[in-house]
């Protein structure tokens, strides 16, 4: 068991690489991480938002440690490629709390861990980065630890500074133990090549509509596309969508783009 984790997060690390980006649909739930493993994913990455919308809860860290880890355990146990867990801050009220999340998830069988700075003191998340570094060590598993800045996402701090300052918490985040820097919000090809040639680990953009392509993003030196909560945005979309037809029109149109169900079905093997 301990090969095969090990064997598996090699497997994850490898696969960050710009000349074929690692390409993340990120699930939100067990019967989203089959469909996107389906479809050929070569790794599952969970999304905190639509994790918590599925639980009726907003996004934002509103979620429990047990909730996160309760799910993680399920869609690992549901697939066969490596699964990387967005875990928001941490769960946890200090850097302690954070590595207790960790050994939780990495226990849980996931081989990669997403940490967010938000509004958070940089210097904090670079204590939770050491803290979850740590507790990788001593569950004895190469956990790819990837630290997301917010500066582009939340349009934190002087414009004309953010290139530099996200850099600046770049290089501070790879000093306290991450093996790659998730940069949200940002889709300036000009911008993506500076960050992705200052900063030394693979780098992380989020894509969707108006993005480059993945081929260019990788063009541009990204190792790793996510498309966050867009997948499950889109999925409740095709839901309205259809609820909306029927009850507007009385018309079941939205259908005809459906999964087949034994298609579907098939996907979820039979209880042993």
């Amino acid at each position: 068991m301990i090969t095969a984790r090990m064997d598996e997060a090699l497997l994850f690390r490898s696969l960050h690489n710009p000349a074929r980006p690692l390409a993340l649909a990120n699930a939100w739930d067990v019967a989203s991480a089959r469909v996107i493993e389906a479809a050929g994913a070569p790794a599952i990455a969970t999304t905190s938002a639509g994790i918590a919308w599925s639980l009726g809860r907003p996004d934002g860290e509103t979620l429990s440690r047990d909730q996160v880890v309760d799910l993680i355990t399920c869609i690992v146990a549901a697939v066969d490629v490596p699964v990387t867990a967005d875990i928001e801050g941490g769960y946890g009220q200090d850097a302690a709390g954070v590595a207790e999340t960790v050994t939780r998830v990495l226990e849980a069988g996931a081989v990669g861990v997403n940490i967010e700075d938000g509004t958070r003191d940089p210097a904090e998340l670079r204590a939770r980065l050491t803290a979850a570094r740590a507790a990788a060590e001593r569950a004895g598993v190469p956990l790819f630890l990837n630290a997301r800045t917010d500066t582009y996402l939340f349009g934190l701090g002087d414009p004309a500074t953010r290139l530099k300052d996200t850099l600046e918490r770049a290089r501070g985040y790879v000093d306290a133990g991450a093996d790659g820097i998730f940069v949200p919000g940002v889709t300036d090809p000009a911008t993506i090549a500076e960050l992705a040639a200052g900063i030394s680990v693979p780098l992380n953009v989020m894509a969707g509509p108006g993005a480059p392509s993945v081929a260019e993003l990788g063009a541009l030196g990204v190792a790793r596309v996510s498309l966050g909560s867009g997948v499950a945005q889109t999925a409740y979309a095709a839901t309205r969508h259809a609820a909306q037809r029927l009850y507007d029109t009385g018309d079941y149109h939205p259908l005809a783009d459906a999964i087949p169900f034994p298609e579907l079905n098939g996907l979820f093997p039979n209880p042993r």
